[in-house]
């Protein structure tokens, strides 16, 4: 091609040009494709102007201002309220210190290269998960509207426990705060006490009485909650202002809502460290019961935790990651995510531990102080001998360790009639065991705890603003998994698309804000998301490790990012992630088929939970979230299979950005793409494709071979014009 040519001058610029195929052959003057794209047989589509309305890459896709801003969104959408009420449950359950060691093992196994996986596949092809999966895979593009529908159901239940804790934090603004003591009833000139209050616990009652006003069944639905309800339109507000303008709204925000929740936990470690007990809470956390190491239920639990940690399939970590530039260094910062990400864990395991060893050594002193004045009683009506006392005991100031031996010798002595006594052992172990997790942990079990703190409503705003927080960074990765996909694949305005979705998101919402919605919520969380989510990340790893090819990928790999990764990685992707995440699918099945399903139901007259199994209704519904998230994926393979279905790439597009010239015809054969550009057969047109090293396997040379080939060639491939190549992921 003759130097002076249009084409070489623009080749030698930094000018970014868009160009249809004929105009590049033709060397006509440069015209826009989103003005002018040319489909085979079709006519030119009108010009559609794009706001830009952030930093752009030679596509046109809008990319992140800095990569602080990335950094912090990754951050934000894996650490969320799971970090703070998940894993030290679990950490307390399965062994405590000897639960970090499956922990990590998995992270580095499944976490880690799995996130880059995911990392890599959005920033390489630039586009969310609809469009990536349908791209590697076309036949597997069910994976992205998969990961879009469960997107869907935990972005509808999520968003009402940070309505939840916007009621909660409007309501910390209290001296006392309104769940420190029980309600008094009046009945005529007599003052009791709540009936289900004194039965239960302040902050217990507050939280099934006067926030959730529950019901008794999940057959009853009581009618709306209208506090609840306006607190889950005030979370949707919250959410639709933060991502209302894609990244440049969503970014902004998580500069604040990333880092503060980091400000608030170390307050309150400094704070819990200074409490009576605290030491106690931390030592039995990390007192390691090795035993425990060796119970599959423990891998398992750890397997799942590390899956949803780091927001796997959901698509955010995918829409995120498709905003950088292609030459971003995503392994770094899948490593750096993903530690962050297990700090932080560690870190609020540190904090809850300490706050509720303060909480149980309050509970044991007054269980020591209920329990002496049932002895003084006996003594006074000369039910026990004082010769039972050590004489070194004093009821005025007694310890657990005088109450423990006192205990020991009544129970000694009057072993026979000791039951009718009703006296408890008053240990702080047993104050320590008591596991809980979730809103058990955030809204009941921490409330109580900050209601012995000096300045209590200071603590508990700063609290549940965290919660709010936490919250909203996890939300923030759900609608992008859910806008990202759809804007990629139909030309709608972001913002019309984002108050759509919240506006129908809110709607769908009220099933659990009605009385009985917190056991949706809790269904919606057993079902909706664990089985289906493994699935399509196994798929995604099939799809890249041994259909698109694991030699392939780490090939593209180095060529975008500039290096080769680390052999480990091919190891992973190809063999030891889908074997562990086949044997978390099969472990996930039969726990399923084993418990029986159900729901903890609260029984008003009793003050407590009590386990109920879903009506016939409830459980068809269980069943229906697993399929319905799950349906897609044969659905479109099917479709393509037999051709009833596009694969999304009926439109030949050229990007012709400084010597590299991209192209996309995922629907014409290998030789239709040569005959129709330059209308020569096959054999006499040479490859336009400069043949570049393959990545063979570990260790392997890289003999010379076609870039083009590999599986899947026909549904994706490119030209490479320069260095780097397009024609691969």
């Amino acid at each position: 091609m003759p130097k002076n040519s249009k084409v070489t001058q623009r080749e030698h610029s930094n000018e970014h040009v868009t160009e249809s195929v004929a105009d590049l052959l033709a060397l006509e003057e440069p015209m826009d494709y989103k003005a002018s794209m040319m489909s085979v047989g079709g006519p030119p589509a009108l010009k559609v102007k794009e706001p830009k309305d952030a930093p752009e890459e030679g596509d046109g896709r809008p990319a992140w201002n800095s990569k602080l801003q990335y950094i912090l969104a990754q951050v934000g959408f894996s650490v969320g309220l799971g970090n703070v009420w998940r894993f030290p449950y679990l950490c307390q359950k399965n062994g405590g210190g000897a639960y970090l060691v499956p922990y990590f093992i998995l992270l580095i196994l499944i976490g880690i290269p799995l996130f880059f996986l995911e990392l890599a596949v959005g920033q390489r092809i630039r586009r969310g998960s609809i469009g990536v999966w349908n791209y590697v895979c076309p036949r597997l593009g069910g994976i992205g509207v998969s990961s879009l529908m469960v997107c869907g159901f935990v972005g509808l239940y999520y968003n009402v426990i940070i309505g939840w804790s916007i009621f909660y934090f409007f309501q910390s603004f209290q001296y006392p705060l309104p769940w420190s003591e029980c309600p008094i009833r009046k009945n005529g000139t007599q003052a009791i006490v709540e009936p289900e209050c004194d039965k239960s616990s302040a902050t217990t009652y507050f939280w099934y009485r006067e926030t959730l006003n529950i019901t008794s069944t999940i057959a009853d639905s009581g009618g709306l909650n209208w506090r609840m309800t306006l607190s889950l339109l005030a979370a949707w507000i919250i959410v639709c202002l933060a991502v209302i303008k894609g990244i440049q709204s969503s970014g902004k925000v998580m500069y604040f809502s990333s880092l503060f929740p980091y400000v608030v936990l170390f307050c309150f470690l400094v704070r819990g460290l200074l409490l009576k007990g605290a030491v106690d809470g931390i030592a039995h956390m990390f007192t390691p019961k090795l035993e425990k190491m060796l119970e599959p239920q423990v891998w398992r639990e750890a397997a799942t935790q590390v899956f949803f940690a780091l927001g796997l399939g959901f698509g955010g970590v995918i829409a995120f990651s498709s905003y950088n530039k292609r030459d971003n260094n995503c392994h770094f910062d899948a490593a750096l995510v993903s530690v962050i990400n297990f700090i932080t864990s560690v870190l609020a395991t540190l904090v809850v531990f300490a706050v509720l060893g303060f909480k149980a050594n309050i509970m044991n002193e007054k269980c020591v102080i209920e329990n002496a004045e049932k002895i003084l009683g006996y003594l006074n009506s000369n039910v026990l001998s004082r010769d039972l006392i050590p004489p070194h005991v004093n009821f005025s100031h007694l310890s657990s360790s005088d109450y423990a031996e006192m205990y020991g010798v009544i129970k000694t002595v009057q072993e026979d009639n000791f039951p009718k006594l009703g006296l408890d052992p008053c240990l702080l172990e047993d104050e320590l065991n008591k596991a809980v997790q979730g809103t058990g942990l955030a809204f009941i079990a921490f409330t109580e705890a900050m209601t012995h703190f000096p300045a209590s409503p200071l603590w508990s705003v700063m609290f549940f603003f965290m919660l709010i927080n936490l919250g909203l960074g996890s939300m923030i990765g759900t609608m992008e998994g859910i806008t990202s996909p759809v804007l990629d694949t139909f030309k709608i305005r972001k913002e019309i698309l984002t108050v759509c979705c919240c506006i129908t998101a809110f709607l769908f919402g009220l099933l659990f804000v009605q009385r009985s919605g917190n056991y949706f919520v809790t269904m919606f969380d057993d079902y909706s998301a664990g089985l289906p989510l493994t699935i399509v990340v196994i798929l995604e790893n099939i799809s890249v490790a041994w259909i698109y090819g694991t030699k392939r990928f780490m090939q593209d790999l180095e060529d975008m990012l500039g290096f080769r990764p680390y052999r480990f990685y091919f190891y992973m992707w190809k063999y030891v992630s889908p074997i562990c995440l086949l044997v978390l699918i099969a472990a996930t099945v039969i726990e399923m088929a084993i418990s029986p399903p159900g729901y903890n139901a609260w029984v008003q007259d009793q003050g407590a939970e009590e386990f109920q199994s879903y009506p016939p209704w409830a459980l068809a519904m269980c069943f229906a979230l697993i399929i319905v998230a799950m349906l897609p994926l044969p659905i479109v393979f099917i479709a393509r299979q037999f051709n009833l279905m596009s694969d999304g790439s009926n439109k030949l597009s050229v990007s012709y950005r400084k010597g590299c010239m991209m192209k996309d015809m995922s629907n014409l054969e290998e030789h239709d793409e040569t005959r129709f550009i330059l209308g020569k057969n096959p054999s006499e047109t040479p490859s336009p494709m400069p043949t570049h090293r393959s990545y063979l396997g570990p260790g392997s040379t890289s003999p010379l071979e076609p870039a083009n080939s590999g599986p899947n060639s026909r549904y994706g491939t490119g030209y490479l014009m320069a260095t780097t190549p397009e024609s691969e992921l």
